[in-house]
């Protein structure tokens, strides 16, 4: 974590005791958060943050007070302040109010809290294992990106101990949906596949809705369907997804190397790319407020 944190409206060190235990979110994981990226000081694709964010607050009636322009312009503060134009970004709204153990005497319904990171070094590609039941489509939560999220934690520190990066979940029909914090895609053929939001359990994913809404690649279509671990384990090519990882291969699955096609991946890649470099192009900003 960088030296710099946001803290509702202000930008604080991150040494600072800002909280008090009796803000019933952080005692109980209740709020919503998301994870950017960002380039060259852009924040790549917030709008589609924001309004995740902000629809997944509802539905947990997670007070979410602040209009997209003001949240924009304290993230940029905190980007600045940071001198992080090359980085990752964890914005999080925490409810303070509500239940038995709440603290007395709160002024604010919630808490927005943000923080930058350098990038992580994912490799050349993950090697992953399958948890069964791990995600169960038909929870009315299905689909929402809560700050409770100790059990995602928890599998992927006990992949990386079984000696994998990463942990397939399948929900409760043993069909794929997710990893922790990645969506799966899967090339068969001339279609791209990804598990659909209805009825898989996944997360809506950013990288994963721009590769279906904004990437074209001519000979190719992009779209969801079911996907079984056989259907997944015999494509020829699966990858995942997720603001900080982009478009990374998948080499393993329980220690079955699996097929690759580099070629189309790398196609998928290269395109994303350039819908990035030609968001951040059209969001650039004045180099004096990037620090440089």
């Amino acid at each position: 974590m960088h030296r710099y944190l946001l803290h509702n409206d202000d930008i604080r060190d991150t040494t600072e005791a800002l909280l008090s235990p009796g803000q019933i979110g952080f005692l109980s994981g209740w709020g919503v958060f998301s994870t950017l990226r960002v380039a060259r000081g852009v924040l790549f694709e917030f709008e589609r943050h924001y309004a995740r964010m902000r629809y997944d607050a509802i539905r947990l009636r997670v007070p979410f007070e602040i209009s997209s322009g003001s949240l924009k312009k304290s993230l940029l503060a905190l980007v600045d302040a940071n001198q992080a134009s090359e980085a990752t970004l964890r914005v999080a709204v925490v409810r303070n109010k509500g239940g038995f153990f709440q603290s007395p005497g709160l002024s604010r319904d919630c808490d927005l809290v943000a923080f930058t990171k350098d990038l992580a070094e994912w490799g050349e590609g993950a090697r992953l294992s399958y948890v069964r039941g791990a995600r169960f489509s038909a929870c009315p939560f299905a689909g929402a990106k809560t700050i409770s999220w100790a059990q995602n934690l928890t599998l992927y520190e006990e992949a990386h101990e079984r000696g994998f990066d990463e942990v397939i979940l399948l929900n409760e029909r043993d069909q794929v949906s997710e990893c922790t914090s990645a969506n799966l895609f899967a090339i068969e053929g001339d279609h791209v596949w990804t598990p659909p939001l209805a009825s898989s359990g996944c997360l809506p994913g950013v990288t994963r809705a721009v590769l279906l809404e904004e990437i074209r690649v001519p000979g190719f279509s992009i779209g969801e369907r079911e996907l079984s671990p056989d259907e997944l384990e015999s494509s020829r090519q699966v990858f995942m997804t997720s603001s900080t990882r982009d478009l990374l291969p998948v080499v393993a699955i329980d220690e079955r190397s699996l097929q690759q096609d580099r070629e189309t991946l790398g196609v998928l890649q290269r395109a994303f790319r350039d819908y990035r470099e030609a968001y951040v192009a059209a969001h650039a900003r004045a180099k004096e407020s990037l620090g440089v």
